[in-house]
């Protein structure tokens, strides 16, 4: 199920953390009193990504971000403004659930896997 199909902003591929669509909070269940999450995403090769959701707890409006590992996976992935995040997310029967992260880079009016090209 996609969690979250993003094209990155240009602070999405430099600030180390990544604006998270608060549309996609419902993939991450928050304990009651906490305002992050952390989880495990891994890409097509298997490579495991830590990667945590917080919410800015303070202000009118909640403002989620997707920090901890993002940004090595944006240095080793080469990412760039324009390119295409996508977050993929499977329950289990045991209730356990598997996350997945691609990208992607659009050529010629296409999108392509970037991770494929590795």
């Amino acid at each position: 199920m996609e969690v979250m199909n993003k094209k990155l902003s240009e602070s999405d591929t430099t600030n180390r953390r990544l604006e998270f669509p608060a549309g996609s909070l419902w993939a991450f269940p928050m304990p009651d009193g906490q305002n992050s999450v952390e989880f495990v995403a891994s890409d097509i090769h298997e490579q495991q990504w830590r990667l945590k959701v917080s919410v800015r707890n303070e202000g009118r409006y909640s403002k989620p971000w997707l920090k901890g590992e993002w940004g090595d996976y944006v240095h080793q992935k080469q990412l760039r403004k324009g390119d295409r995040v996508i977050l993929t997310m499977n329950e289990e029967e045991n209730g356990e659930r598997i996350y997945r992260i691609s990208a992607e880079r659009k050529h010629f009016g296409f999108w392509y896997s970037i991770d494929e090209q590795q």
